[in-house]
C-alpha cells in the first residue's frame, strides 16, 4: 500500500487532531495552510496544521510553525507530511520553517524528511500570565528547535 497528499478540510484536520494526538489533542486556534496524507483506499492517516509561529520572536512574516503532525501510526506518513509542509511553505515564498519536539522523541520524521536541529530549548515555566491565562499542559519540559532546510 502506497500513501497520497490529499486535501484535508480545516473541520477534518481538528477532528484527525483531536481524535489521534497523544499531546495535544486541541488544535490550534487557527493556521495558514493544512496537508493531510491518505492511503490508496482514501483512508486518512495523517495531518499537518501549519502557521504562524507561536514564538513573537520568530513571528516576522516570513517563518512558518508545523503546529501539528498527527497520524494514526501508519508507517512514513509523518515524515511524507514533514516533507510536503516545507516543500509547500517554501513554494508559498516563506524562508523559515520550524517545529518543536519534545524531550523523549527522537524526531527520527523530521530527519528523514531532511529537517535539521537548531537548538536546544530547556524547560520553561509556560506561556501563563496574569494577563494572559493559559492551560499550563506541557509545561517544564525541554524541547529540540527543528528547521527545514
Amino acid at each position: 500500500m502506497s500513501l497520497r497528499l490529499v486535501v484535508v478540510d480545516w473541520t477534518t484536520a481538528r477532528q484527525f487532531c483531536r481524535s489521534w494526538h497523544r499531546n495535544h489533542p486541541k488544535p490550534p486556534p487557527g493556521h495558514i495552510f493544512r496537508v493531510g496524507v491518505a492511503t490508496d483506499e482514501d483512508k486518512l492517516v495523517g495531518v499537518a496544521i501549519v502557521g504562524r509561529p507561536v514564538s513573537f520572536v520568530f513571528d516576522d512574516g516570513h517563518t512558518l510553525e508545523v503546529n501539528r503532525t498527527v497520524t494514526d501510526g501508519y508507517r512514513n506518513a509523518n515524515s511524507m507530511l514533514y516533507g510536503a509542509v516545507a516543500r509547500a511553505g517554501f513554494a508559498l515564498g516563506y524562508r523559515r520553517i520550524v517545529t518543536y519536539t519534545e524531550e523523549g522523541e527522537s524526531g527520527a520524521s523530521l530527519r528523514a524528511a531532511g529537517w535539521k536541529v537548531v537548538a536546544e530549548r530547556s524547560a520553561r515555566r509556560g506561556w501563563d500570565s496574569p494577563s494572559r491565562p493559559r492551560d499550563p499542559g506541557r509545561d517544564l519540559i525541554p524541547r529540540t528547535l527543528w528547521e527545514a532546510l
